[in-house]
């Protein structure tokens, strides 16, 4: 019985689940360690291989949850801030929600992961995240979901219609553009310059209205192109310009490393920035200050 082949799946669904990458891999492990000794009770006339492993992983996911506290971003948990002079003063006692690094794994599993919607999932029960991520993003039936739950059909419609209602306000996928879009690589492309520039009245120009930052762990986010564009001159006063970016994939959105000049002309690990384009400009930016960031990511220290 060969498991491997599920690992990069089963990953990005206790991802969805936890909102946790670190903890995601370890689930996936628990997985396939807890079907792996339980492969000689496997019937593979009663369901697939792929099936039995989420029955599985459901219940390693809902056992974990059982102990975890919801991740948040920012913006699900504070009150929008208006000032941009406020103090940078990181939370590290709260469990930030994570991004997640696409290149980690099949390109078939990443969908559905975006930030705004694996963050509003975190406001749902554990076993209405099941249903909703079991039946509209992996397309199981509501009776094998009912059995993987231990539950009732009925029960499967009911927590699907409650989870989707909770969600209503989350956007419509279909607006925002893929990492692969021309115009989404040209944005990507002209942030990145500006970026590097510190050039804030470029950046500026690159944003819709409304644009919103946030940048766990720090507890502050921005919205609108004024309060973005005084708090990016904020940062640029106090690292100075010439900074490097590096592209990447997160949650199935374009992201940028972003290296910080230091003083021995080096330039190591600032922040790594998720982006939300919408019509060709940048709608959100989940700024990840954390720079262990950069270790799931894979990205050089320097």
């Amino acid at each position: 019985m060969n498991l491997e082949p599920y690992r990069g799946e089963l990953i990005a669904y206790c991802y969805r689940m936890l909102g946790s990458f670190h903890e995601a891999e370890d689930l996936a492990q628990e997985t396939m360690l807890r079907a792996w000794k339980a492969r000689d009770r496997y019937d593979e006339t009663r369901a697939s291989i792929r099936t039995w492993l989420y029955r599985i992983a459901t219940n390693v996911c809902l056992t974990a949850l059982e102990r975890a506290a919801k991740r948040p971003l920012p913006s699900g948990l504070v009150e929008r801030s208006d000032d941009p002079g406020a103090p940078l003063t990181p939370a590290f006692d709260i469990p930030w929600l994570q991004p997640f690094p696409d290149g980690r794994v099949e390109v078939e599993a990443r969908a559905d992961l975006r930030l705004a919607l694996v963050a509003a999932m975190q406001n749902l029960s554990a076993r209405q995240r099941a249903v909703l991520v079991l039946r509209q993003v992996l397309d199981f039936s509501a009776a094998e979901v009912a059995t993987q739950l231990d539950t009732t059909v009925p029960a499967v419609n009911s927590a699907l219609q409650r989870a989707k209602a909770a969600l209503t306000g989350v956007g419509d996928p279909g607006e925002i553009a893929e990492p692969d879009d021309p115009q989404v690589r040209k944005t990507v492309q002209q942030y990145a310059r500006a970026f590097e520039a510190a050039d804030v009245p470029a950046l500026v120009k690159l944003l819709t209205d409304d644009a919103i930052m946030e940048m766990p762990p720090v507890a502050l986010w921005y919205q609108g192109r004024r309060h973005y564009g005084q708090f990016m001159e904020r940062v640029f006063r106090m690292r100075g310009p010439g900074w490097l970016t590096r592209p990447v994939s997160a949650n199935g959105q374009p992201a940028l490393a972003a290296y910080a000049p230091e003083a021995d002309g080096a330039h190591r690990p600032h922040s790594l920035q998720v982006l939300e384009i919408v019509g060709g400009r940048v709608a959100h930016n989940v700024v990840f200050a954390d720079p262990k960031v950069f270790e799931i990511f894979a990205l050089p220290p320097r």
